[in-house]
């Protein structure tokens, strides 16, 4: 996909609005046509009400928001969007806020990656009430050379995310669709590390996904092979 060259404000640079473009952006996609923004529901501002569902757009820490989204299950039924960068393009600007460079990483996005934020709500996995909606999209990390990157190291620091395109999404509902994401060949037995093999994540990841499911009742332990503890699909 071709995309433009781009110039990017001094001023968005300098308010540090890490995510808020994406945040916006995909705000106003779920909004659509017919869809109420920052609607006040139960002592909440939610992002987006669309006919009965309340939709909330997450891009990073699930458990910011666990409280709200206990709260908000009691009474209604919640779509919570989370995006996941399928294809990402780093912009670095200079110090004047004008685009440096523009490269595409060479990382490509996977739906699993939705249990580095899973693992802080694990109880939520298969709530009848939730719907989670995992928007793989391309995207662009902006970069600003404002000598605040991590660790006091040189290079910068995250500005913004901004959505380029929404390429696919996948909604998870009931149990079955997040033991979906556990390839069938495993599901009567497997460690981490065989999740992690076979499906080729990172091994960190995997054992998000075991922990997560496990800790939602959709896993059971299955014995030991060696030092690791082995799983199934709980019955």
């Amino acid at each position: 996909m071709s995309v433009a060259p781009r110039i990017y404000s001094r001023m968005g640079v300098a308010m540090g609005v890490t995510e808020q473009s994406l945040h916006n952006q995909l705000k106003d996609r779920y909004a659509g046509m017919g869809g109420s923004v920052e609607a006040a529901v139960d002592g909440y501002v939610v992002d987006v009400v669309v006919g009965g569902t309340l939709v909330e757009i997450q891009t990073g820490n699930f458990g910011a928001i666990r409280q709200k989204l206990h709260d908000l299950l009691g009474n209604h039924r919640v779509r919570l969007v989370h995006p996941v960068p399928l294809n990402k393009w780093i912009v670095r600007l200079d110090q004047r806020g004008g685009q440096a460079s523009r490269r595409r990483s060479p990382k490509k996005g996977r739906v699993e990656e939705v249990f580095y934020e899973l693992v802080h709500t694990p109880e939520l996995i298969g709530h009848p009430g939730l719907e989670l909606e995992v928007v793989m999209v391309d995207a662009e990390e902006i970069w600003a050379d404002d000598g605040r990157a991590a660790g006091g190291a040189a290079g910068g620091s995250i500005a913004d995310r901004r959505l380029l395109s929404v390429v696919e999404s996948r909604v998870l509902t009931d149990p079955g669709d997040y033991l979906g994401l556990v390839p069938e060949a495993l599901r009567l037995g497997f460690t981490a590390a065989d999740l992690a093999r076979e499906s080729r994540l990172r091994s960190g990841l995997a054992q998000k996904m075991v922990y997560s499911l496990r800790k939602a009742g959709l896993l059971e332990p299955a014995g030991r092979r060696g030092r690791s503890s082995l799983y199934r699909a709980a019955r």
